[in-house]
């Protein structure tokens, strides 16, 4: 049996990465050349990352580098090369934000919404502006069959309202420590991976992750709150750190981890900077194994038709964008929409969740509407298997069409779990 040591931090604070690290993809049976590696090594320092959708080279360079020059001249040896992109948690701040240590359930307006639970200082919320989970649970509260992973500052597996459905590597669990037990490349990665720090501990020292851990999965089990899945299994997979930040190729990393390991639904809460062929071609092999891929569409009140942001925006087709409405059934002020380019929309409007210590914490963002329809992913999956764009369909197909939301999306309203179950469509 392993013993872990686990010392959780709460941060709130972002601050910005290494701004000269870059990807390079190596065509294909170039992993061991010698003449491409020497060049990549005068860029910089270099460092190996082979992945199941192809080799890549992580340079560090002292000064800005030439990518249109490099990708010219070196053509016929990489398929690319690009920036590292930085990304970052997607939240907004909220004044209501006092930790709680009793059952909260009541407050989940967004499974269940009463019009007094899902209003504001100022306002109130209208009653049935919810997910419609209650009236699902009746079909299926999930199963411990289906791998959530939440791709995200990691997650407090020994919460609570998580541990019972976190993840278990069970190799690495009877194993020995110090030693890759499975044989995939990973030691001690019990309930998923640091990609941050590179050791098998993904616990959350932030609280992000594990506020979107939560939507998904909290075990019904009379404590602090519920999760869309009753019966669940999250993994944690960390690639942004205390401050929030986080790199591309960690990401890709991640979700590299994902395809081996055997995950279902990825919740991805994160975003920013630039577009990124890597991370498109890591997308694009969760995709080829059958992985539905949540994104949070973003928190600048942008239209993401017009203004991509990603990597929600990209044109892969296991991605479900997701937007934010509030407890009023209106868009949420800081949601990004797009008639075409998001999919969807879920509460993400002060949203009580887990958060480290066995504490709970209410926040704001599409980072919290991108889980709730993870969760509703996996609820969809463990009844019915199917396709990342059969899935993806039906979300859009199945939403409740409403004149607030009619021109912010593809599916024109708000996820419905029930109709999602049932395929009751427009």
């Amino acid at each position: 049996m392993k013993f872990l040591v686990i010392i959780a931090m709460t941060i709130t604070s972002f601050a910005t990465l290494a701004s000269h690290n870059y990807i390079v993809k190596l065509k294909s049976g170039l992993k061991s050349n010698h003449k491409i590696n020497k060049t990549l090594k005068s860029l910089g320092n270099t460092q190996s990352l082979n992945t199941s959708f192809g080799s890549f080279q992580l340079v560090t360079a002292d000064k800005a580098l030439n990518l249109k020059s490099l990708n010219k001249s070196l053509n016929s040896q990489i398929e690319y090369i690009e920036k590292d992109v930085t990304y970052h948690a997607i939240r907004v701040a909220n004044p209501m934000t006092d930790l709680v240590d009793d059952p909260r359930a009541k407050k989940q307006w967004a499974l269940f919404n009463d019009g007094k639970n899902s209003g504001g200082f100022f306002f109130g919320g209208k009653a049935g502006e919810d997910i419609n989970v209650v009236k699902a649970w009746d079909i299926t509260k999930g199963s411990r069959d289906i791998i959530v992973g939440v791709i995200d500052t990691g997650v407090d597996y020994s919460h609570e309202d998580l541990k019972n459905n976190s993840w278990t590597n069970e190799a690495e669990l009877n194993g020995v420590e110090g030693i890759d037990d499975d044989n995939n490349g990973y030691i001690d990665d019990i309930h998923g991976y640091d990609f941050v720090n590179n050791d098998g501990d993904p616990m959350d020292d932030h609280s992000h992750g594990t506020h979107c851990a939560g939507v998904i999965g909290a075990e019904h089990n009379d404590k602090g709150i519920a999760g869309i899945n009753a019966n669940v299994r999250i993994m944690g997979l960390k690639f942004l750190s205390a401050n929030g930040g986080g790199e591309g190729s960690d990401a890709i990393r991640a979700i590299d981890y994902a395809i081996k390991m055997g995950v279902h639904v990825l919740s991805n809460s994160w975003g920013g900077g630039e577009q990124s062929q890597a991370l498109i071609d890591a997308i694009s092999a969760a995709n080829d194994a059958g992985i539905i891929f949540v994104a949070a569409s973003g928190n600048s009140s942008s239209d993401n038709d017009s203004r991509p942001t990603y990597p929600c925006s990209y044109d892969v087709e296991n991605i479900i964008s997701v937007g934010s409405f509030s407890g009023t059934g209106k868009k949420s002020g800081f949601s990004n929409y797009g008639a075409e380019k998001v999919h969807v929309f879920a509460p993400g409007g002060n949203i009580i969740s887990t958060v480290p210590n066995n504490k709970y914490k209410k926040m704001s963002g599409t980072s919290m509407a991108c889980p709730q329809v993870a969760g509703m992913m996996a609820l969809l999956v463990s009844q019915e298997m199917m396709t990342p764009v059969q899935a993806k369909e039906r979300a859009i197909n199945t939403s409740v069409k409403t004149e607030k939301l009619q021109k912010y999306s593809q599916s024109q309203g708000r996820m419905d779990t029930y109709r999602l179950l049932e395929n009751i469509q427009n």
